[in-house]
């Protein structure tokens, strides 16, 4: 099971600090859709997905402590 690299970590979360609110839960939102999409067929994707929803909703966590 493969996921996102330590280089698009640190790309996503650099991204992220830059969004505002909205546009964190459009692309938490987005990356959700696309992990489920790809649950079926293509288990790395997924993961890649999850991964970055992941990265995005942990900024988003962040915010609203």
């Amino acid at each position: 099971m493969s996921g996102a690299t330590a280089a698009e970590f640190a790309k996503w979360e650099a991204h992220a600090k830059t969004l505002d609110v909205e546009a964190l839960e459009y692309v938490v939102a987005d990356c959700r859709a696309a992990k489920e999409a790809m649950s079926t067929w293509n288990t790395e994707r997924e993961n890649y997905y999850a991964d970055q929803s992941m990265t995005y909703s942990y900024e988003l966590r962040k915010r609203s402590l």
